[in-house]
């Protein structure tokens, strides 16, 4: 994200620029529900200055994605092992987890009630979702592209945008991933594991939003 500015909203910051989330959170500005206010204006209202917390925002963006390779083969890679596998990975452990967490603390105000079916929601999409890549627009890009490309890149970005909204009822229903004094342990090792799963999915989508596609669509507008 190159077009950081006071007037984009929180919520379309934090789901598309890695580790905005995280800032976010740490200010106690909300971007789920009361995430479609201006910048600017939430910076105000956390009380910090606008600019500021814009330069926060421009650093992380500077540093999105540097440690992904830049060569198209190797970014790929890079993708299916860091983020696809990790992604399947994490959510086998994390929704039982939620489960356990929702059955035994339901009754406490802060109980994250509805997250083990957001995440359930979030798998079944995402794993879907991750399979056309690998089985159908990967190998495209792998052998260099197709005059057909631009239609499953725009349904991939389309796709993108449920992700983002997922992760949205994420941070809703976990109260922005905010633990109660005493939480106990499992509690705790589920809203740390969430922490870094949402930050991947975040990053993920930007490497492939950001960097992987517009090299095609380029090529593809190019011809």
């Amino acid at each position: 994200m190159t077009d950081l500015a006071l007037d984009q909203t929180v919520s379309s910051i934090a789901a598309t620029l890695p580790g905005a989330a995280e800032l976010f959170r740490r200010h106690d500005i909300s971007f789920c529900c009361g995430g479609n206010v201006p910048l600017g204006e939430a910076a105000q209202d956390a009380g910090l200055a606008p600019e500021a917390l814009l330069a926060d925002l421009k650093a992380l963006a500077q540093a999105a994605g540097r440690d992904a390779p830049s060569e198209t083969k190797e970014l790929i890679s890079h993708l299916l092992s860091r983020y696809h596998a990790t992604h399947r990975e994490e959510l086998a452990w994390l929704i039982p987890l939620a489960q356990k967490v929702e059955r035994v603390h339901g009754s406490h105000p802060s109980a994250p009630v509805g997250l083990a079916d957001a995440l359930a929601t979030l798998r079944d999409d995402l794993d879907a979702h991750m399979a056309r890549e690998e089985q159908i627009l990967f190998p495209m890009m792998q052998r260099g592209g197709s005059p057909s490309i631009g239609h499953p890149i725009a349904e991939m970005r389309h796709e993108h945008d449920d992700e983002m909204e997922h992760l949205k009822a994420i941070e809703h229903v976990t109260h922005g991933l905010s633990l109660p004094a005493g939480a106990c342990g499992s509690w705790t090792a589920l809203y740390t594991g969430l922490r870094k799963f949402t930050d991947d999915l975040v990053t993920h989508m930007h490497l492939e939003n950001a960097v992987l596609f517009p090299r095609f669509e380029k090529a593809e507008l190019a011809d």
